[in-house]
């Protein structure tokens, strides 16, 4: 789902390396919560309303 190597999942997952942010934005939308929850700067799960494009 995220077109990345397993080898690179780990390395995200063991703190190795730091996850990109299309790949951490695609795992918001994976698991359907916001970029925050994430990362841990909040408790609320749902996401937020995303912005109309203009």
């Amino acid at each position: 789902m995220l077109h990345t190597t397993r080898t690179s999942y780990c390395a995200y997952e063991n703190g190795v390396t730091e996850i990109g942010l299309e790949n951490l934005i695609r795992l918001a939308e994976i698991y359907h919560t916001s970029v925050d929850y994430l990362l841990g700067l909040t408790d609320e799960q749902r996401p937020y309303p995303r912005a109309k494009k203009k």
